[in-house]
């Protein structure tokens, strides 16, 4: 399989695994058409009332710094009812994979902040650091940020498999007395 061929099959697993975790709970979960810059995934409850979206980021557990690959345009991605799912797949494809749901305005907060961060700071050679799109969301930021960042070790713990916050904004509106 060439690279290209791994990247959108990895792509369609954690596509495919969040679609399941959906399905499992009840939820109407479609893939959202190739193209949609925003979302990969559209649900909305049973009753057709709630309505809400996912975008699906997943890796393989081989890199360094144990991250997942985001944009500058995920810093602006602030709308409560779209979430990110963080698919880590594990070492191979017998591990138990796991999905850690995340609001988008936290999400984007994190890249924002980080990136911010990581520019501020000198390279290692002691250069300016050049701006580019490329953004990182880690699970461990006190290397770059320091000891006092929230965003430690840790921090994405209380995401992991975190269905709850989305049968928050799913659920239907309560009825209005008259």
């Amino acid at each position: 399989m060439n690279a290209i061929d791994a990247t959108t099959m990895t792509g369609a697993a954690g596509e495919h695994l969040v679609m399941s975790r959906l399905l499992s709970r009840g939820y109407i979960a479609a893939l959202a058409p190739q193209g949609v810059p925003n979302f990969d995934i559209v649900v909305t409850s049973v009753e057709g009332t709630q309505l809400c979206a996912f975008q699906v980021k997943t890796r393989w557990d081989k890199g360094s710094d144990g991250g997942w690959h985001m944009r500058q345009k995920h810093e602006s991605l602030r709308n409560p009812r779209i979430f990110y799912c963080f698919v880590d797949l594990g070492k191979t494809a017998s591990a138990s994979a796991s999905v850690h749901v995340i609001p988008s305005a936290t999400v984007a907060d994190v890249v924002q902040i980080s990136h911010a961060t990581w520019l501020s700071k000198p390279g290692a050679r002691g250069q300016k650091r050049n701006d580019s799109s490329i953004r990182r969301l880690l699970p461990d930021y006190e290397r770059l940020m320091g000891p006092e960042t929230p965003y430690r070790l840790g921090w994405l713990d209380r995401y992991l498999e975190n269905w709850d916050q989305v049968a928050a904004i799913a659920q239907p509106a309560p009825a209005i007395e008259k």
